[in-house]
């Protein structure tokens, strides 16, 4: 038998680790590819980029200056109480730009073309959720900035202020799950925006990121302390020491609440929107 040419031989023994590639691996390949597709748009369209910058500013600049003066908390300034919640409050609003986004493509066709090429499924979704995230952060980031311009002030170590973050990047990429499944849900960009903001008003309005929920009423209370958005806001207070009402163990168990969150979310939100997917768009 002869054997193959150099050339030949070389081509197969590169390819050779690439087939040895676990379904897995292959998958989150496709979903950075469509994440870096995603957030190429974003880049492409500065009026996007200034958008997703002021409307964060905004909400700063207006709780900190119409709303501080006549909100107190004990022990502390409004401005500390405040950022934490904003921080939340922002990357859950951005998450209905997954739900959009998606039915957005799926409205336009672009999702049948992804069906016609050779990759998973999964990775529309998972791209699509991984480009919001990296959008949530450079917001966030942008609120931190103007955040330290009028007073506010992290208290605690760079550990903890990194795992604050790491927390609110967590709890983002979850709420842009539940986001990705109304936008696959429903038949047009509208009804995507309208449904995912529904849901949120009650969770982040009635929660502890404007005003402490001791100054609700007592059949509120029980909802606003344990709902999501206010279990993570307490926790990034708590990590960044800008409540002074908050123990060690206060954080601490509002941060486990939050990972629990947070992991429920996930394992509930993901494999839903993946069969969603599958069975909108088999054909």
């Amino acid at each position: 038998m002869g054997t193959a040419p150099t050339g030949v031989r070389a081509a197969a023994a590169r390819y050779r680790p690439v087939q040895r590639r676990s379904r897995f691996a292959w998958a989150l390949l496709d979903a950075m590819v469509l994440a870096r597709r995603s957030l190429l748009q974003t880049v492409r369209i500065p009026s996007l980029i200034v958008f997703v910058a002021i409307q964060p500013i905004m909400f700063v600049l207006l709780f900190r200056y119409v709303f501080g003066g006549a909100i107190r908390v004990p022990g502390g300034q409004y401005v500390n109480y405040l950022m934490p919640g904003i921080f939340v409050q922002t990357v859950a609003f951005g998450g209905i730009t997954t739900g959009i986004g998606l039915a957005e493509d799926m409205q336009k066709g672009i999702v049948d073309r992804f069906r016609t090429l050779p990759m998973s499924s999964s990775a529309v979704l998972t791209g699509r959720t991984i480009a919001d995230l990296g959008r949530n952060l450079f917001t966030v980031i942008i609120m931190l900035i103007v955040g330290f311009a009028v007073g506010f002030r992290i208290q605690g170590s760079v550990l903890s202020f990194l795992s604050g973050m790491l927390l609110l990047m967590g709890f983002s990429f979850a709420f842009s799950w539940i986001a990705a499944l109304i936008g696959i849900s429903v038949g047009s960009v509208e009804a995507a925006q309208s449904g995912g903001f529904i849901w949120l008003f009650p969770l982040t309005f009635a929660s502890s990121v404007f005003v402490p929920v001791s100054t609700m009423p007592v059949w509120l209370q029980g909802f606003a302390e344990h709902n999501p958005v206010s279990v993570v806001a307490n926790a990034m207070r708590g990590l960044f020491n800008v409540d002074p009402s908050l123990t060690a163990a206060d954080t601490r168990s509002a941060v486990i609440q939050s990972v629990a969150w947070i992991a429920a979310i996930l394992l509930v939100f993901v494999p839903l929107s993946i069969a969603r997917y599958r069975r909108t768009t088999r054909g």
